[in-house]
């Protein structure tokens, strides 16, 4: 591969995948806020929330490292109205902003919960419109046969829902199993601690108390109406992700059955590259994926017991890595097979 395309492929998979996270965490909230209470959920959500900002913004910062000169970014974005790329960019960092301000509204509890839920559908906007133009981006190169195709906006938000769902599945699972931990820890190890007076004390409504109050009540243990919750959510991820695993796989072949149609010099070289065994290590990792989570994590999520849930963990985060591995393959191949028509 071409290493000058890596920031690339790791900005596209990365931001994608925080795109995905965040609107699956939207679409936890509108569907489970009307069946729970709502401090429940946002505990179990909060600690994914918090972790997609400094993941999107290591992407954005890998990205422009493609551009050469840091200072090239500043040229791009002024020509918004007519470049794909340029728009891109505002996108991303715009997407970025009103992530980190919605946590930090979460976070405070800043504003009432209906504004919050407003910059959280603006931030979800932002998300779906930065795949949209990433994916014009190529799509709109006439001249590239290869990516000139329906495959790559599907490939996008493909990624997009695929590792939206198994991160945030992963994450929950995570953080379940260690909370569960840690309160196995305290029992068995009960410590006296002597409360800090600025906590105690009415007057100590401090930045730093807020923080350490909200700390607190993120690492409180995982109780059993949570751990419900969670696996019922699995469950439906397991079956999301399986679906849009087996999606990628019928849609290759249709994807190379449309360049060999094409016939242009270079729709075969794309071919050719397209074909090779990096292909099929992509394919398989796309079947492991759907494999583990159609006959694994969707089969077991709701029937295991929190205090029995280490393979089940293992497994989500086993099925993480093969689809990350694979999305990561196929973007791979998705520059490689960059071959223009005519000079």
């Amino acid at each position: 591969m071409n290493v000058h395309e890596l920031p690339m492929v790791i900005f596209t998979v990365v931001s994608q995948m925080s795109v995905g996270t965040f609107i699956t965490l939207g679409v936890i909230q509108l569907v489970l806020g009307r069946r729970h209470d709502r401090a429940t959920l946002e505990r179990i959500i909060a600690p994914v929330l918090y972790a997609i900002g400094p993941v999107l913004v290591f992407a954005l910062v890998v990205s422009l490292l493609h551009l050469g000169d840091m200072l090239n970014s500043l040229n791009v974005v002024r020509h918004w109205e007519s470049s794909w790329l340029s728009r891109e960019i505002l996108l991303g960092v715009s997407f970025a902003a009103f992530g980190f301000l919605f946590a930090l509204m979460e976070w405070f509890g800043w504003g009432s919960y209906v504004l919050r839920q407003v910059v959280a559908g603006l931030t979800a906007l932002l998300g779906i419109a930065l795949l949209v133009a990433e994916s014009m981006i190529y799509y709109t190169l006439v001249t590239v046969p290869a990516w000139n195709s329906w495959m790559v906006p599907f490939s996008f938000f493909a990624t997009a829902a695929l590792l939206g769902v198994l991160a945030v599945g992963a994450a929950l699972m995570a953080t379940t199993l260690i909370r569960a931990r840690r309160a196995e820890t305290a029992v068995a190890e009960p410590q006296q601690s002597v409360p800090d007076q600025s906590e105690t004390s009415p007057s100590g409504g401090g930045l730093m108390v807020q923080v350490r109050s909200r700390i607190r009540q993120i690492n409180a243990p995982t109780s059993a109406t949570e751990w419900k919750i969670v696996s019922a959510m699995l469950s439906w991820f397991a079956l999301i992700g399986a679906l849009v695993a087996v999606a990628i796989l019928i849609a290759y072949p249709l994807y190379l059955g449309s360049l060999a149609a094409n016939g242009s010099t270079a729709a075969m070289q794309s071919l050719e590259v397209l074909t090779g065994p990096l292909l099929w290590v992509r394919l398989a990792c796309a079947g492991v994926t759907a494999l583990i989570l159609g006959f694994f994590v969707y089969r077991k999520a709701e029937t295991t017991k929190l205090h029995r849930s280490t393979t089940l963990v293992a497994m989500v985060l086993l099925s993480l890595a093969f689809a990350f591995a694979g999305e990561f393959i196929g973007r791979m191949l998705h520059y490689e097979a960059m071959f223009r028509i005519g000079i």
